[in-house]
């Protein structure tokens, strides 16, 4: 609830009933309007340009009604309502963090502590609040595991139907992780797999990947997963120009293991927002071209934090290891965790599927079930 609101040309000074005080532009009230001709009331998408709107735009009016604030706009003489709730969920009057690689809110990063987070098959097919619990743990940690899954192929594609869609590649719908004769990567063997992102060589990377376990009596053959933005706070804590420098240039992928296929991007090892927040960590040695995008007076100091990454990511304290029993799955977010796996041998069997897919499909799924079981927060 507002207490208070008053305007001085183009800006609106408003206090909440806490003593809260925030203002807002003119400019920025009038683009964010919630009336009916200014957005569309089904799906919230605004109906006018930015063009429409008098660049001479200021404030005539304001009041407290009901709590909540009224605002008159000059010249067009509009009279607004925003819900007090609304003011405070989009205030932008406010010192912001200037750290560079810092996490964005609601994420937690973590090391090899961490209890796996996980959920029951039955359950999130059944029971929305256990979906969501499942869904919020990927957006936080990045990773999350499902047990109790059936044992049979193309299983996956039923986790991603979940909350989106598989994304395919030219890998296909999904892609089998087992022993080959003549493998076309290396996924496809029994060799250990250092922990890394996966296709980083293309723009954009998959924002999710899906691993689900039909056989794994081989002996060996582990999950590890390690969060890349806690390695990268490790990096920018022990070396600080080793972190810029990796955040700073582009690093090069590439890929061309099958026939009609050649997959190249540029973009840093770890990235920032222009704001300073981590956006993304991409590390795979397997999968990097030639660094060619670092001056030369800086290329001995750009490996050296390179190399000092990869001890970081390789460190056995920040690893978590699991072993995936036949109906069992997890997700990783592929922009941020970083997934391993132990060597194994060829007695037994391990079979795993992999499919791909997007964030923001989660992301979306997990919001509105959000919405829709607010209790479920308190």
């Amino acid at each position: 609830m507002l207490r208070t609101a008053t305007h001085s040309g183009p800006v609106v000074t408003v206090t909440f009933d806490d003593g809260a005080t925030t203002r807002f532009h003119a400019i920025w009230l009038r683009d964010n309007a919630l009336d009916p001709e200014t957005r569309a009331p089904g799906n919230g998408q605004r109906l006018i340009t930015i063009g429409d709107i008098p660049a001479d735009t200021t404030v005539g009016n304001t009041r407290v009604v009901g709590g909540d604030l009224e605002v008159t706009f000059q010249p067009e003489g509009k009279t607004v309502i925003f819900p007090a709730g609304w003011l405070a969920d989009h205030a932008y009057d406010r010192d912001r963090p200037k750290d560079a690689g810092r996490t964005a809110p609601g994420l937690t990063t973590w090391d090899s502590a961490l209890a796996p987070p996980g959920a029951d098959w039955n359950a999130v097919h059944a029971d929305p609040r256990a979906k969501r619990g499942w869904l919020a743990a990927v957006a936080e940690f990045g990773f999350a595991r499902l047990t109790g899954g059936p044992v049979e192929p193309e299983a996956l594609l039923r986790v991603a139907d979940l909350f989106g869609y598989v994304r395919e590649t030219n890998y296909g719908r999904y892609f089998e992780v087992r022993t080959e004769v003549n493998p076309t990567n290396l996924a496809y063997t029994g060799l250990g797999l250092q922990a890394h992102t996966d296709n980083p060589y293309r723009d954009p990377v998959p924002g999710l990947q899906i691993l689900y376990c039909l056989e794994n009596s081989a002996e060996g053959g582990d999950s590890i997963v390690v969060d890349g933005f806690r390695a990268a706070q490790r990096l920018r804590a022990e070396n600080p120009e080793g972190f810029a420098l990796l955040a700073g240039h582009p690093a090069r992928f590439e890929y061309s293991g099958s026939d009609g296929v050649c997959l190249r991007s540029r973009r840093p090892m770890i990235e920032l927002a222009p704001d300073g927040e981590l956006v993304a960590v991409r590390f795979n040695n397997r999968s990097s071209a030639p660094f060619v995008d670092i001056p030369f007076d800086r290329m001995e100091a750009y490996y050296q934090a390179y190399r000092q990454f990869a001890a970081i990511i390789d460190d056995p304290a920040m690893g978590v290891a699991f072993k995936l029993e036949p109906g069992e799955s997890f997700i990783v977010d592929n922009t941020r965790v970083l997934h391993a796996r132990t060597g194994y041998s060829g007695a037994g069997s391990r079979w795993l599927q992999g499919c791909y897919a997007d964030r923001d499909g989660l992301l979306s799924t997990l919001a509105a079930l959000e919405l829709a079981q607010p209790e479920a927060a308190e």
